[in-house]
């Protein structure tokens, strides 16, 4: 019992001086931060007491906490047959410190415990989710910050592609960043793939591996963007270069479109 609790407590102490690291370094350091909730509604009235919560209790706490564009996406219907039924939640936070407080701030948030009592303290045989996975990420340097898109279509219609890029060493991993940072990211917005965010993943269940957002109006805008961009010189003459060889092991695109309730 003593090694399980000296084990505990070496792990919570990693984290806290983890959090306090990223902290120290934010008065130069102006990357934001991001947080992706992937939330498993298989059973069903779970997707809509996920809706209800969000849309009425966490992302007006959000707001209140001064946390704006907040996404909240779904599956199209061939990632929902494929991967099953998720509710993707997207918060950026300016510091890490916004990360740190945003629990306490909603234990305090006595609206917020009200509009979300039913989902918050719901009955054990009747959760209304399965689970949920945290993924914490930092901005990349070419990107400090996210970008907001906007589009006139029906929002039904929007595809909105988030993509996870494993790689099978820190090295790769870093070598896949600085492809971003040193012209792949220039190439989607050349193409006008309206990017929301670039991030490195900090805690994650897939690590090492980044994920990324580009946005579009519909998915026939979507298979135009990706079919110029598999063919533009820029990155055929990147991708040919030995040092970004072999830079990522595996690639697992998720294509979404917002919700009524979704900031953007």
């Amino acid at each position: 019992m003593k090694k399980s609790i000296s084990g505990l407590f070496t792990v919570l102490t990693a984290i806290i001086l983890f959090f306090q690291l990223i902290s120290c370094n934010e008065s130069t350091d102006q990357q934001m931060y991001y947080e992706i909730k992937i939330y498993s509604v298989p059973q069903p009235g779970q997707a809509e007491s996920m809706d209800k919560y969000l849309a009425d209790a966490l992302i007006p706490a959000l707001h209140r906490a001064g946390i704006n564009n907040v996404g909240a996406f779904k599956p199209i219907a061939a990632d929902t047959a494929r991967f099953g039924k998720f509710v993707y939640l997207f918060i950026p936070y300016e510091t890490a410190d916004k990360y740190i407080n945003l629990v306490t701030l909603l234990e305090n948030d006595t609206q917020y415990q009200q509009a979300g009592k039913d989902f918050l303290d719901a009955p054990v045989d009747n959760p209304p989710f399965a689970r949920y996975e945290s993924i914490f990420m930092k901005a990349f340097k070419g990107m400090p910050a996210l970008s907001v898109p906007s589009f006139n279509t029906p929002r039904g219609d929007r595809i909105y592609e988030l993509r996870d890029y494993e790689s099978a060493t820190e090295t790769k991993a870093a070598k896949k960043r600085d492809m971003f940072n040193s012209g792949e990211m220039d190439i989607f917005k050349k193409l006008g793939c309206n990017a929301v965010f670039y991030g490195q993943v900090l805690a994650g269940s897939n690590m090492p591996d980044l994920m990324y957002m580009t946005t579009y109006q519909d998915m026939k805008t979507h298979d135009e963007k990706w079919a110029a961009f598999r063919i533009d010189p820029d990155w055929v003459r990147m991708r040919g270069m030995e040092e970004y060889k072999n830079t990522t092991s595996k690639t697992t695109p998720f294509l979404l479109f917002p919700t009524d309730y979704s900031d953007f």
